[in-house]
Protein backbone atom coordinates (compact mmCIF):
# COMPACT_ATOMS: atom_id res chain seq x y z
CA UNK A 1 0.00 0.00 0.00
CA UNK A 2 1.28 3.44 -0.89
CA UNK A 3 1.00 5.86 2.03
CA UNK A 4 -0.16 9.36 1.05
CA UNK A 5 0.60 12.52 3.03
CA UNK A 6 -2.50 14.70 3.44
CA UNK A 7 -0.19 17.69 3.20
CA UNK A 8 3.02 17.80 1.13
CA UNK A 9 4.76 20.00 3.72
CA UNK A 10 6.89 17.65 5.82
CA UNK A 11 7.18 20.27 8.57
CA UNK A 12 3.45 19.71 9.33
CA UNK A 13 4.46 16.27 10.63
CA UNK A 14 6.75 17.94 13.18
CA UNK A 15 4.27 20.55 14.43
CA UNK A 16 2.86 20.87 17.93
CA UNK A 17 -0.84 21.54 18.38
CA UNK A 18 -3.60 21.15 20.98
CA UNK A 19 -3.48 17.35 20.71
CA UNK A 20 0.13 16.55 19.83
CA UNK A 21 1.43 19.03 22.38
CA UNK A 22 5.12 18.16 22.31
CA UNK A 23 5.91 21.59 23.71
CA UNK A 24 4.24 20.59 27.03
CA UNK A 25 6.68 20.06 29.96
CA UNK A 26 5.42 16.49 30.60
CA UNK A 27 6.12 15.52 26.99
CA UNK A 28 9.50 17.29 26.97
CA UNK A 29 10.57 15.60 30.24
CA UNK A 30 9.57 12.16 28.99
CA UNK A 31 11.28 12.70 25.63
CA UNK A 32 14.49 13.92 27.31
CA UNK A 33 14.54 10.91 29.65
CA UNK A 34 14.09 8.47 26.76
CA UNK A 35 16.64 10.30 24.59
CA UNK A 36 19.36 9.91 27.25
CA UNK A 37 19.25 6.13 26.65
CA UNK A 38 19.30 6.31 22.84
CA UNK A 39 22.41 6.41 20.69
CA UNK A 40 20.57 7.72 17.61
CA UNK A 41 17.11 8.74 16.35
CA UNK A 42 16.21 5.19 15.30
CA UNK A 43 16.97 3.87 18.81
CA UNK A 44 15.02 6.78 20.30
CA UNK A 45 12.00 6.01 18.10
CA UNK A 46 12.07 2.37 19.19
CA UNK A 47 12.38 3.35 22.88
CA UNK A 48 9.51 5.84 22.60
CA UNK A 49 7.36 3.24 20.83
CA UNK A 50 8.06 0.61 23.50
CA UNK A 51 7.45 3.13 26.28
CA UNK A 52 3.97 3.98 24.92
CA UNK A 53 3.13 0.41 23.89
CA UNK A 54 4.20 -1.18 27.19
CA UNK A 55 4.15 1.65 29.73
CA UNK A 56 0.73 3.15 29.02
CA UNK A 57 -2.03 0.57 29.29
CA UNK A 58 -4.78 0.54 26.68
CA UNK A 59 -7.78 1.67 28.74
CA UNK A 60 -10.05 -1.06 27.35
CA UNK A 61 -7.55 -3.77 28.32
CA UNK A 62 -7.00 -2.33 31.80
CA UNK A 63 -10.63 -1.40 32.47
CA UNK A 64 -9.76 2.26 33.04
CA UNK A 65 -12.85 4.40 32.39
CA UNK A 66 -10.93 7.64 31.77
CA UNK A 67 -10.78 9.10 28.27
CA UNK A 68 -7.60 10.90 27.28
CA UNK A 69 -6.90 12.56 23.95
CA UNK A 70 -4.14 15.14 24.45
CA UNK A 71 -0.62 13.63 24.40
CA UNK A 72 0.43 15.27 27.67
CA UNK A 73 -2.71 13.94 29.39
CA UNK A 74 -2.03 10.42 28.13
CA UNK A 75 1.47 10.60 29.61
CA UNK A 76 0.29 12.20 32.87
CA UNK A 77 -2.69 9.86 33.46
CA UNK A 78 -0.99 6.78 32.03
CA UNK A 79 -3.97 5.56 30.04
CA UNK A 80 -5.58 5.83 26.62
CA UNK A 81 -7.16 3.95 23.76
CA UNK A 82 -5.33 3.44 20.46
CA UNK A 83 -5.92 7.00 19.23
CA UNK A 84 -4.68 8.58 22.45
CA UNK A 85 -1.64 6.32 22.57
CA UNK A 86 -0.88 7.27 18.94
CA UNK A 87 -1.12 10.96 19.92
CA UNK A 88 1.32 10.41 22.78
CA UNK A 89 3.80 8.56 20.58
CA UNK A 90 3.53 11.20 17.86
CA UNK A 91 4.30 13.91 20.42
CA UNK A 92 7.31 12.05 21.81
CA UNK A 93 8.71 11.45 18.32
CA UNK A 94 8.08 15.00 17.12
CA UNK A 95 9.72 16.31 20.30
CA UNK A 96 12.94 14.77 18.96
CA UNK A 97 12.41 16.04 15.38
CA UNK A 98 11.19 12.74 13.92
CA UNK A 99 8.41 13.38 11.39
CA UNK A 100 5.35 11.47 12.56
CA UNK A 101 1.91 11.08 11.00
CA UNK A 102 -1.35 9.69 12.32
CA UNK A 103 -2.96 6.96 10.27
CA UNK A 104 -5.88 4.62 10.59
CA UNK A 105 -7.32 1.19 9.84
CA UNK A 106 -10.98 0.18 9.59
CA UNK A 107 -12.26 -2.86 11.42
CA UNK A 108 -15.65 -2.81 13.22
CA UNK A 109 -14.45 0.63 14.27
CA UNK A 110 -11.56 2.84 13.18
CA UNK A 111 -8.20 1.94 14.77
CA UNK A 112 -5.40 4.50 15.23
CA UNK A 113 -1.69 4.11 14.43
CA UNK A 114 1.30 6.31 13.63
CA UNK A 115 3.76 6.40 10.77
CA UNK A 116 7.37 7.53 11.25
CA UNK A 117 9.59 8.84 8.50
CA UNK A 118 13.07 7.35 8.27
CA UNK A 119 15.39 7.12 5.25
CA UNK A 120 12.94 8.93 2.99
CA UNK A 121 10.01 6.56 3.62
CA UNK A 122 7.05 6.25 5.98
CA UNK A 123 6.80 3.23 8.28
CA UNK A 124 3.57 2.47 10.16
CA UNK A 125 3.79 1.53 13.85
CA UNK A 126 1.04 0.45 16.26
CA UNK A 127 1.58 1.44 19.92
CA UNK A 128 -1.82 0.03 20.97
CA UNK A 129 -0.34 -2.41 23.46
CA UNK A 130 0.21 -6.13 23.28
CA UNK A 131 -2.00 -8.79 24.83
CA UNK A 132 -2.72 -12.42 23.99
CA UNK A 133 -3.09 -12.59 20.22
CA UNK A 134 -1.57 -9.12 19.68
CA UNK A 135 2.19 -8.73 19.13
CA UNK A 136 2.98 -5.30 17.67
CA UNK A 137 6.67 -4.45 17.27
CA UNK A 138 8.64 -1.40 16.15
CA UNK A 139 10.00 -2.16 12.70
CA UNK A 140 11.36 -0.38 9.67
CA UNK A 141 11.74 -3.72 7.86
CA UNK A 142 8.11 -4.64 7.26
CA UNK A 143 5.07 -3.90 9.36
CA UNK A 144 4.53 -5.59 12.73
CA UNK A 145 1.12 -4.11 13.54
CA UNK A 146 -1.39 -5.25 16.15
CA UNK A 147 -4.01 -6.12 13.53
CA UNK A 148 -4.08 -6.84 9.80
CA UNK A 149 -7.31 -6.02 7.94
CA UNK A 150 -9.29 -8.71 6.15
CA UNK A 151 -10.64 -7.14 2.94
CA UNK A 152 -13.27 -9.90 2.65
CA UNK A 153 -14.72 -8.68 5.97
CA UNK A 154 -14.82 -5.07 4.71
CA UNK A 155 -11.74 -4.19 6.77
CA UNK A 156 -9.07 -1.91 5.34
CA UNK A 157 -5.99 0.21 5.76
CA UNK A 158 -6.55 3.91 5.09
CA UNK A 159 -3.56 5.14 3.06
CA UNK A 160 -3.72 8.78 4.19
CA UNK A 161 -1.11 10.11 6.63
CA UNK A 162 -2.53 12.94 8.70
CA UNK A 163 -0.53 15.71 10.34
CA UNK A 164 -3.35 16.19 12.89
CA UNK A 165 -5.92 13.74 14.27
CA UNK A 166 -8.84 13.02 11.96
CA UNK A 167 -11.80 15.24 12.99
CA UNK A 168 -14.12 12.23 13.53
CA UNK A 169 -11.61 10.67 15.92
CA UNK A 170 -11.00 13.87 17.85
CA UNK A 171 -14.72 14.66 18.13
CA UNK A 172 -15.48 11.24 19.58
CA UNK A 173 -12.67 11.51 22.12
CA UNK A 174 -13.53 15.04 23.22
CA UNK A 175 -17.26 14.33 23.58
CA UNK A 176 -16.93 11.16 25.65
CA UNK A 177 -17.38 11.54 29.42
CA UNK A 178 -15.98 8.03 29.93
CA UNK A 179 -14.71 5.02 28.01
CA UNK A 180 -18.00 3.07 28.07
CA UNK A 181 -19.69 6.05 26.38
CA UNK A 182 -16.78 6.39 23.97
CA UNK A 183 -17.12 2.73 22.96
CA UNK A 184 -20.66 3.48 21.74
CA UNK A 185 -19.54 6.50 19.68
CA UNK A 186 -16.25 5.37 18.10
CA UNK A 187 -16.10 6.20 14.40
CA UNK A 188 -16.86 3.23 12.15
CA UNK A 189 -15.37 4.85 9.02
CA UNK A 190 -13.41 7.93 7.95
Amino acid sequence: MELIQNTPDLSAYLAADEVIDHDHPRVRETAARLARSAEDSYAYARLAFEFVRDGIPHSQDSGDPRVTWRASDVLEQGTGICYAKAHALAALLRAEDIPTALCYQKFDVVHGLVAVRFNGAWHRQDPRGNKPGVDARFSLDGERLAFMPDPESNEMDYPVLYAEPHPAVLSALKAAPDRPHLWKTLPTAL
